[in-house]
């Protein structure tokens, strides 16, 4: 990351990543699974909501170091079906965008990547 984003710039950035979920929302009854896309969606969403909070309270770098902590601590989903796992896989697309807005050094990313655990057999069975 070159330059970290004002509060106001990181603030205006969430909040258009969480229309776009709330219109993801909207179509979920469309989509082949509406439940895991409406889960996805709302996943998305809640992180969005969630960094606009720590943002506006403690700054732009507490939600970056935030948003690195939950990425390191999200389990891979990776060979799932497209519709398991919707919760984990919102939050992580929803960390991969804010990562992807803020400019996020694509070294940085990969390192907080690999820490990532495995998925365990309790978050297979949810």
């Amino acid at each position: 990351m070159k330059e970290l984003m004002s509060t106001e710039q990181l603030l205006q950035g969430l909040k258009h990543y969480r229309r776009i979920a709330r219109q993801d929302l909207l179509r979920a009854p469309e989509t082949p699974h509406p439940d895991a896309f409406r889960l996805h969606a709302e996943a998305r969403r809640a992180l969005y909501v969630g960094l606009e909070q720590r943002a506006s309270e403690l700054g732009p770098q507490e939600a970056v170091d935030f948003a690195l902590e939950q990425y390191r601590a999200l389990p891979f989903t990776t060979g799932t079906a497209e519709h398991e796992h919707p919760d984990l896989k919102g939050r992580e697309n929803g960390l991969e965008n804010f990562f992807l807005m803020i400019g996020l050094d694509p070294k940085q990313r990969r390192e907080a990547r690999s820490a990532r655990p495995k998925l365990s057999a309790a978050e297979v069975q949810d």
